[in-house]
């Protein structure tokens, strides 16, 4: 039998036994015997019940390494022995989540003390995918239930709840994929996850838990809809969008990434299509404006503000001419942020799908034309504005006439400019606008000057000059419009005011933000709750009462391919009658997006079994707004900004009572997988240096494993030929790469709190990391020592005992001034989120302890209780050895006494003849002669000083000692 390959389970409460690599004895840590091979052992004498050690393995004494298997097997009878660990984290970790989950430590009642202070923090919840948690998962997770668990200790109600963002593609991809339901294949994802987050100890409520897809839930999601459709906010229109053939379903612009689908990478085109949309637009000024007032990572405001893209500027109308030059009735009004160009406008660029296109290109390039918009149509809106892209556009046919030079310039069609953004349509200045001046260039476009910088400078030879200052070129009497002399913006002020004195044009504010596309063509998500009467095709809303209007149970839910969505195909749930007339009517066959459940949740942890309304409003008037919610970057603008959308409607309404949802985000960094090293080679399989494999031209790349690795410097290289240089790289954690790091794996290994802890240890929250799963070792170790520490050593058999080693006598003052210094670090970098730096306090008061003769109970319980945020099993288990019968939860977090962190000794320099020749601690206020006392008993010192004779001493007190001596009376050679 092969004992490094079997799994033997001997007793019920066992781990498996895998690892059978040493043997231990009470005395010393040995190798397996060479003489007992592990397929010479039997298992009879395996399943021995004083002989089978917990983890495979063997104790054997030092003396009788080299004994008979039958002398090996009495040994063990008369010595039992059990594999020496760190600590038993095995036996902690699930006996405290037990308990946990059996005493409900971690609810919040639905009636708090609201004279308390509160605090609600709160992950951005999961969508649960087949694949489970990864260790970059809890990183995030761990930092909040840091939090949540100090508040707690710190007197606050705290709010900490977990739920599930548990609609979208990827479930009902993998449905049709695999003809499952995606209901069946969620709640089975949920229950991993669920499963997994609580291996890790987090302190989450799970009274409150909430899905996405439960009807109780979406019938909320449903109700702000109709509040949406109801003010005006939610409409019916057709147009262009990103339709997905594969997926069968219309996405938004930011779910297209360089012109295909992001969940899947699938082609994606633009097709017109009758959709709803929520008119998000309409807050846009807001959504900028209260962005200053949030304690959020101003790069991410900065995206939002990006996002929404607030401009001014004007709307200016060109007068489209006939193929004779004659002005007709047709306009094409363009948006402009540089009205005082507009001189220098010598052609004007309408979108692909500009409405009049159609009614504006001549016969002889309608062809081109609409070869040129099916093009377009492929392209994803990021392709086509893309900075870095190469130009294309075509010819109309037609002009139009500059309203203020009076100049016919061409009309061309370019997909640089997009029909959702002003009017689709602009004037284009080649001499002030980048992208103008390429396509101009191209095109053999005329280019014409008209600003010139303040300065006085010149232009740079072949390009655009974007700046403001001085207009010229800029005159037309005929149309009493003379700008020339005048600055930018006076220039630009005077065009608008022409151009709406003579009906011209007006000023205008624009946004780059477009009203956000709401319906799916697909099946799992909310029903949009209404329905449409089959004579007249008028839209009524679902009534609130019948409220929620759930999912149909469908077997064939697969795309139909033509934009149909699949709930048509639930012909009897599509038919319906509407209530308050009786006409025969339709429901809606779209679904919502994703967003729309993720979009109010925090409001539902609130008050998460509700039935009457969606929040109370006492309830939401206390928790509100999230004090701290955390997640990633890549959040920044979808489900952030469309949160505080639907809040400030919410708040517009009277549900909520801020204006706000989040009062502070944090986003932590991400953990990369671990380093990935790769050497070149050239053509004929020789390995050559990544610093000169570009210069080679044509190369192969190959994976180094790590043991053929070593750092030379700050590179790394081949351990056999130092020469060659690699390329070390970690990549985000995915399946493709095959890097992902399963926290199971690691929680058998190193337990829950090790894993905890290293994650916080890394490096700053905030930052990206790089896993290493050596790296955790080192605050396994640290969690090791703190036990042995408090509870001592283990037996000879492995276990340790019961209780302590604390003692009742009083603190020293060192240990008090050890103990409050790292009480007032621990607390201070968990309040700044920098965890890294707290537990190396942690650290630090732990290697000081470890010099005591005594651990005073007053001390270590403090101690105790630091460590709980972070390592909460070892915490609680220390805390009930340490006599408590509560949990450690809700006692309160240690404070730091001032006085204890009062340094009260300084490091003196000690002279000798003017030559600093060491130095000594004094207490503070320390005397000539305690200095000069400590001084003669140091080693270092002792040599120059005893026996010697001394002219004089000069001491400034806390600053230094001289010690002058008597030359004449000291011996040649006897001062080195």
């Amino acid at each position: 039998m092969n004992l490094t390959h079997t799994k033997l389970q001997p007793f019920p409460h066992s781990p498996p036994l895998t690892h059978p690599t040493f043997l231990f004895s009470s005395r010393s840590l040995l190798p397996f015997p060479r003489n007992l091979k592990p397929a010479h052992v039997s298992p009879s004498f395996l399943y021995k019940k004083h002989t089978l050690l917990r983890y495979g393995c063997f104790g054997v004494s030092r003396s009788r390494t080299r004994s008979s298997i039958s002398e090996v097997e009495e040994e063990q009878k008369q010595k039992p022995v059990l594999v020496k660990r760190a600590y038993p984290f095995d036996e902690i970790e699930p006996k405290w989540q037990r308990y946990w989950e059996q005493n409900r430590t971690f609810r919040t009642p639905n009636d708090v003390d609201t004279s308390k202070p509160k605090f609600y923090v709160l992950d951005m919840f999961p969508y649960p995918s087949g694949a489970g948690l990864h260790v970059g998962h809890p990183l995030g997770y761990t930092a909040t239930d840091i939090l949540a668990r100090f508040k707690r200790m710190q007197g606050y109600n705290v709010l900490h709840p977990m739920g599930w963002d548990a609609f979208g593609l990827p479930a009902e991809q993998y449905a049709i994929e695999t003809g499952t339901h995606p209901k069946l294949t969620t709640l089975r994802n949920i229950n991993r996850f669920r499963s997994q987050l609580k291996s890790l100890g987090f302190s989450y409520d799970w009274d409150r838990e909430i899905s996405t897809i439960e009807p109780e839930y979406y019938k909320w999601t449903q109700w702000i809809f109709l509040q949406l459709l109801t003010r005006g906010l939610a409409y019916q229109a057709e147009v262009p969008v990103n339709w997905c053939p594969a997926l069968g379903t219309v996405l938004a612009n930011e779910e297209v990434v360089d012109g295909v689908s992001e969940r899947g990478g699938h082609p994606v085109i633009r097709k017109p299509m009758r959709q709803w949309i929520l008119k998000i637009t309409a807050y846009a000024d807001r959504l900028l404006e209260d962005l200053d007032e949030l304690d959020w990572p101003e790069s991410i405001k900065e995206m939002q503000r990006n996002w929404i893209g607030r401009s001014e500027g004007a709307e200016v109308e060109f007068c489209v001419l006939d193929s004779d030059g004659r002005e007709t009735d047709m306009k094409i009004t363009v948006y402009t942020t540089r009205p005082d160009t507009i001189f220098g406008a010598t052609y004007l660029v309408v979108a692909p799908e500009y409405t009049l296109l159609s009614s504006i290109v001549s016969t002889e390039q309608r062809e081109s034309v609409e070869e040129y918009q099916d093009i377009a149509s492929r392209k994803s809106d990021l392709e086509r504005t893309e900075l870095q892209k190469e130009k294309t556009g075509v010819f109309s046919g037609c002009h139009a006439k500059n309203p203020t030079s009076g100049e016919p310039i061409p009309i061309w069609v370019a997909d640089y400019v997009l029909g959702s953004y002003g009017t689709g349509a602009i004037m284009a200045v080649p001499a002030h606008d980048a992208r103008d001046h390429e396509f101009a260039s191209k095109f053999n476009i005329p280019i014409k000057w008209v600003v010139t910088p303040n300065n006085g400078s010149c232009f740079e030879s072949g390009k655009a000059y974007s700046g403001e200052g001085i207009i010229v070129n800029s005159s037309n009497l005929k149309v009493g419009l003379d700008i020339n002399g005048l600055s930018s913006k006076e220039a630009a002020y005077r065009v608008i005011e022409w151009a709406e004195k003579v009906g011209k044009g007006k000023k205008k504010v624009n946004y780059k933000l477009r009203d956000w596309l709401f319906a799916r063509q697909r099946y799992w998500g909310e029903p949009i709750p209404v329905i449409f009467l089959e004579d007249s095709g008028e839209s009524l809303p679902v009534l609130e009462s019948e409220l929620p209007l759930t999912l149909p149970e469908l077997d064939d839910f697969t795309p139909s391919g033509t934009g149909e969505p699949p709930l048509s195909k639930a012909v009897s749930w599509v038919k319906t009658i509407d209530p308050s007339s009786g006409k025969p009517a339709t429901r809606e066959t779209n679904t919502m997006p994703q967003w729309a459940g993720s979009c109010w949740y925090y409001l539902r942890f609130m008050d998460p079994k509700n039935s009457n309304e969606l929040v109370d409003k006492a309830k939401e008037k206390y928790w509100s707004p999230v004090d701290v919610y955390v997640g990633g970057a890549e959040h920044a603008v979808l489900h952030l900004l469309y949160s505080r959308f639907w809040h400030k409607v919410l708040y517009d309404i009277g549900a909520v009572s801020t204006k706000e949802p989040f009062k502070c985000v944090i986003n932590q960094g991400i953990i990369l997988g671990e380093v990935q090293y790769t050497a070149c080679k050239d053509t004929d399989g020789n390995y050559i240096s990544a610093d000169s494999a570009d210069d080679l031209g044509e190369y192969v790349q190959e994976n180094i494993p790590e043991e053929r690795v070593v750092k030379s410097g700050e590179f790394f290289v081949l351990k056999d030929n130092p020469n060659i240089r690699l390329i070390a790289r970690a990549h985000k954690m995915s399946k493709s790469r095959g890097n992902v790091v399963n926290p199971d794996d690691v929680v058998s290994e190193y337990g829950a709190d090790s894993l905890r802890l290293y994650e916080m240890f890394m490096g700053p929250f905030r930052d990206s990391k790089t896993w290493n799963t050596s790296g955790i070792e080192g605050v396994h170790r640290f969690l090791g020592r703190t036990w042995r520490l408090i509870v001592g050593s283990p037996l000879y058999h492995g276990a340790f005992k019961d209780g302590t080693l604390v003692t009742d006598e009083e603190p020293t003052t060192e240990q008090l001034r050890a103990l409050h210094k790292c009480i007032a670090k621990v607390t201070e970098e968990i309040e700044g989120t920098r965890f890294n730096t707290g537990i190396s306090a942690m650290m630090e008061f732990i290697n000081a302890a470890y010099k005591w003769d005594k651990q005073p109970k007053a001390i270590i319980e403090a101690f105790v209780l630091l460590l709980s945020p972070y390592a909460p099993h070892m915490a609680e288990e220390l805390w009930s050895r340490l006599g408590h019968p509560d949990s450690i939860a809700y006692e309160a977090f240690p404070k730091a006494d001032p006085a204890y962190l009062k340094e009260s000794t300084v490091v003196l320099p000690v002279q000798i003849n003017g030559k600093t020749r060491g130095t000594i601690q004094v207490e503070k206020g320390c005397s000539e002669e305690d200095a000069f006392t400590l001084a003669s008993q140091d080693e270092k010192l002792s040599k120059y000083l005893n026996g010697k004779p001394i002219k004089k001493r000069i001491f400034v007190p806390g600053k230094i000692l001289n010690v002058i001596l008597d030359r004449q009376n000291v011996k040649a050679g006897s001062i080195q």
